[in-house]
């Protein structure tokens, strides 16, 4: 089996903040000292791992899912490296401001944190493999949607993307009036959602089935090939770790495979 190692108090400058990070070696590492792995970040470290630290009893459980999908030979095996949200979630994840519901974005420092501090020390202390083909991010609701930020602005960094239930409505549809053209980067982008998920915050209808079915729709205008783009529409899939940890084999399987 694999291990989870937490690192508490891991500073973030750009943040002024501390910051706690989880990290998955797979079963094998510490005896294959020649190896190098690919490495998955994911947001919302506290909901991501079966362990008894997490946050929560129902998480995504991708240190077991890991664990079985590469021991079944479906896929190599890869570091997870999850991170913590901080006190203002909404924050840490909005890449724009959201004044509807009185959120000022911090997302933009999130990412620098991630992209300029958080990876570099996990490619000088772990043997990683770099370049986008083997540098993937996944969240899911406002990590979702963080991911596809992560992507779409750090192209030459990320070129695995997991969008799961992602919020692609926010801030108006921002992504989209963003987001577009191809990046010409190596891409793979993996959309799901329940097929009519919804949810309700703070008096906005969130629609994450309509949401997610038409920013799949928009990357296919901007020339994303089928190689490049999967599309996931559960029926009867809700807002919720126990959904995201259903769909979770099949979506690593086809963005890390």
């Amino acid at each position: 089996m694999g291990y989870v190692h937490i690192l508490r108090d891991f500073p973030s400058p750009a943040e002024h903040a501390l910051r706690t990070v989880r990290i998955y070696t797979p079963d094998g590492y510490d005896q294959r000292p020649d190896a190098r792995y690919p490495v998955l970040y994911m947001h919302d470290g506290q909901n991501v791992f079966a362990h008894p630290e997490s946050a929560r009893f129902d998480t995504w459980c991708a240190n077991e899912t890991m664990d079985w999908l590469s021991r079944e030979g479906r896929i190599e095996p890869w570091l997870i490296v999850a991170v913590d949200h901080g006190p203002g979630r909404l924050e840490d994840f909005s890449p724009w401001d959201h004044p509807q519901v009185n959120v000022v974005a911090r997302g933009s420092m999130y990412a620098d944190f991630v992209v300029h501090h958080l990876k570099p020390y996990v490619d000088r202390v772990y043997r990683t493999r770099q370049g986008p083909e083997w540098t993937a991010t996944m969240g899911s609701s406002m990590g979702g949607l963080m991911a596809l930020y992560l992507g779409w602005r750090y192209p030459d960094v990320f070129g695995r993307i997991g969008g799961v239930s992602p919020t692609v409505m926010w801030s108006d549809g921002r992504l989209f009036q963003q987001w577009t053209r191809h990046t010409r980067k190596w891409s793979r982008i993996y959309l799901d959602a329940g097929a009519t998920e919804r949810f309700l915050f703070a008096g906005v209808d969130l629609d994450y089935g309509h949401g997610t079915r038409e920013f799949f729709r928009h990357l296919k205008r901007l020339g994303y090939a089928d190689h490049e783009l999967r599309l996931v529409l559960e029926p009867g899939g809700q807002h919720s770790e126990v959904d995201w940890r259903r769909r979770l084999p099949g979506a690593l399987q086809w963005l890390l495979g």
